[in-house]
């Protein structure tokens, strides 16, 4: 078969294909074919089984979460106030005051020497 075929070849492709796939099904009978049998019951229990574990199982996980969070509570103190990530640093003004303590002029209301 080329890649650049024609319908013919496509269509003589797929007689071949019928006829073969025709001629297999015609030559297998009854005597070929195995036996019908029931599915057996031992698959049943064992999935019943598991299923009824991992209930189980999630239902214990269950109960040991309720009493834990039921157990452990709240905290026994209010929670602190949020905080910066970094303490904050004042920055120095640019500008110095024109007045220092040391040079102030005295209150009317101080004795003087």
């Amino acid at each position: 078969m080329s890649g650049g075929g024609t319908g013919v070849d496509r269509t003589l492709v797929e007689e071949r294909l019928r006829a073969s796939l025709d001629a297999r099904a015609r030559s297998v009978g009854a005597a070929d074919l195995r036996p019908l049998r029931p599915p057996t019951d031992a698959v049943r229990p064992r999935r019943v089984a598991l299923r009824r574990a991992v209930v189980g199982v999630l239902a214990l996980a269950a109960v040991a979460a309720l009493v834990f969070f039921a157990v452990r509570g709240g905290p026994s103190r209010p929670a602190e106030p949020a905080r910066p990530p970094h303490p904050t640093i004042s920055t120095p003004s640019p500008v110095p005051t024109t007045e220092s303590p040391s040079t102030a002029e005295p209150s009317p209301s101080a004795p003087q020497p």
